[in-house]
This record gives structure tokens, sequence and C-alpha cells, in this order.
């Protein structure tokens, strides 16, 4: 049963509106409006909203991953900024590097910044560990 004939048949069966089957009865009875046919077109347009509601969930794909929502991001990324800042702190020549990148053309930062991780595998293994939730988030939210 299609959307429109649920609706019709919801109205008719409240008896709301008379269903006529020459077109001409349905033009003299639509002339006039009444309360009941304001009611009843209400109504209608109640139902067929919420079946449009209804319908659509129904056709929606499963449900995202949980916590891979905007603010799960955002807490993440704010833990991992934090990390970071206690990080570069507690170790100053870390952190004299990065600042010293500053003003640097982005190829050149790039190449810098890989250059430096090469040459010193343990920050780059203490960045990857302070990076890896927001890692995990991407791979399990995309």
């Amino acid at each position: 049963m299609g959307l429109s004939a649920l609706v019709r048949q919801l109205v008719c069966a409240m008896n709301l509106i008379a269903v006529v089957d020459k077109p001409e009865e349905a033009a003299m009875s639509l002339a006039a409006p009444t309360g009941y046919r304001t009611i009843a077109v209400g109504i209608a347009t109640g139902a067929l909203g919420a079946a449009m509601l209804l319908g659509s969930a129904a056709i929606a794909v499963a449900d995202p991953p949980p916590n891979c929502t905007t603010a799960d991001l955002a807490g993440i990324s704010a833990g991992v900024a934090a990390a970071t800042s206690t990080y570069l702190f507690t170790h100053p020549d870390v952190n004299e590097f990065f600042t010293g990148l500053r003003g640097q053309e982005r190829d050149a930062m790039r190449e810098n910044v890989q250059n430096y991780l090469n040459a010193n595998p343990n920050v780059k293994a203490d960045l990857d560990g302070i990076r890896q939730p927001v890692v995990d988030f991407k791979d399990r939210c995309q």
C-alpha cells in the first residue's frame, strides 16, 4: 500500500471527510471548507510527515560506530594537544626544534621535520604514541 493510500485510508477511517468517486463531486465538496475538513487536512499532513520520517529511518544506513561524533573528536584532539604540550615542555630540545620551524615554507618544514624524526627515532616513537588516539579515531570512524 502506498503512502498516499495509507493517509487516505486513515482520514476516511476517522470519518472526517467523505470519499467520492466522481471528480465533479470532489470539486464541489472541496469548494466549501469546513472545520472537520481543516482538521482532516491537519491530521493527514501529520500522518504523512510521520510516515515520511519513519520511512526514512527504515532506509537509513546502519548506525555509525560509537564515539564517532564531532564532540568525541574534539575531546580526543584536546587530549592529544595537552599531551603534546606536556611532552614539548618536558623535552626542551624537541620544543626548540619545532619552535624553530616557524616562518619556513611548508615543503622545507616537512623535509626538516622528517629529517629530525629520522635522526631521533625515540622522539618519533613518543610523538606517534601521543598522536595514536587521533589515528585510532580516524580508523574507527571513517
